[in-house]
């Protein structure tokens, strides 16, 4: 069953925590987790069409078993299409990641993905007993196994990083033939351009800087896809941004602004970035920047103007980021949903440029 969804606008979130609780973390995840699910209700409830949740491995984020906390998800609803964002493949075996997000498809009837990244934080590396040093290889080697996976019921399959597989069955098989498998990267040429060549979907996250210094890449990725005589057809794209809508643009500045800032300011201390400011978080929110804060008419006029430039076939708004209230972001999604979205879809269909995505 190929899936041919129009599922252009959508959510991701990697489900922060408090790293340091006044309560207990157990206590602490809990509540996030069934705040998650609420979430993720509402999402498709409002007519959403992807919910994509991160893996991560820190204290300050709850989610480091995505396709557990889908299939949860999979259950309360009846639409919206449930992804990782991203899988860390480097640090997981395929196989297993195979079996969870095919299960996560029979579960939901066929509405499950893959998001498939190297990782933007390193701490599943070591955790999993990986070398930081073969961060490339594999990647690579274990995109290839996956793919034979998703390719074959019974595998064939050698590399270097593993063991081989002779002529194993992997079980259970999705729904979706073949299961959608996105590679997400995060700006490097290479990492674009390996998608394009396998002609799989890239999805590419941009937190900051001028999202139009992005743009080439998907070029390149078309070009990459072209001389490796890929299918254009099969070529979808995705950009993956920081944002908030509230009622108000004030509102959404004020409430996003102290949650975003304090998590890229925490990163930023382990990556030795500069502090970020409130005059740069609102020079970001103008027309060239990269977040995308405001009220439904302001948010949806900017994912329209992205749109111009990119030709983008989807669209992830990450909301939930750092301690944001529940009652906002619940808010956020149900304006996301019941305002925003449909001024997008509005725009785009009478340029005849509806943002579609099937993988």
């Amino acid at each position: 069953m190929q899936q041919d969804a129009d599922d252009g606008t959508g959510l991701y979130t990697f489900a922060d925590v408090n790293p340091n609780p006044s309560r207990s973390k157990g206590t602490e995840g809990a509540e996030r987790l069934k705040h998650l699910i609420e979430e993720i209700e509402l999402a498709d409830q409002v007519g959403l069409d992807v919910f994509g949740l991160g893996e991560h491995h820190r204290p300050d984020y709850a989610a480091s078993a995505p396709a557990v906390a889908l299939a949860a998800a999979a259950v309360k609803t009846k639409n919206i299409r449930l992804t990782s964002a991203v899988t860390v493949l480097s640090s997981d075996d395929p196989v297993r990641v195979f079996q969870q997000f095919s299960t996560l498809d029979l579960i939901s009837n066929g509405r499950a993905e893959i998001m498939a990244g190297r990782g933007s934080f390193i701490e599943s590396f070591p955790l999993f007993g990986y070398n930081l040093e073969d961060y490339d290889q594999l990647f690579e080697e274990k995109l290839d196994l996956l793919l034979a996976l998703r390719d074959s019921e019974v595998v064939e399959w050698k590399g270097e990083m593993r063991a081989p597989i002779n002529g194993r069955g992997v079980y259970p098989r999705p729904l979706q033939d073949p299961l959608p498998l996105w590679v997400a990267v995060g700006g490097t040429p290479q990492s674009v351009a390996r998608a394009g060549a396998l002609g799989l979907p890239v999805a590419l996250a941009i937190i900051g800087g001028e999202p139009r210094r992005f743009a080439p890449l998907f070029d390149l990725y078309r070009e990459a896809a072209r001389r490796a005589g890929q299918d254009q057809a099969k070529l979808k794209t995705s950009i993956n941004v920081h944002g908030f809508i509230a009622d108000t643009t004030q509102a959404a500045a004020d409430q996003f602004y102290g949650p975003q800032a304090e998590v890229m300011n925490r990163i930023g201390r382990e990556r030795g970035w500069g502090p970020t400011s409130r005059a740069h978080f609102d020079m970001s929110r103008g027309p060239n920047g990269a977040l995308f804060v405001g009220d439904p008419e302001a948010v949806a006029e900017k994912i329209i103007a992205q749109h111009a430039l990119f030709k983008n076939d989807r669209f992830l708004l990450q909301m939930a980021i750092g301690l944001m209230p529940h009652d906002q972001i619940m808010r956020g999604i149900e304006l996301y949903g019941t305002k925003v979205a449909p001024l997008v879809r509005k725009a785009l269909t009478e340029k005849g440029e509806g943002m579609k995505a099937s993988a």
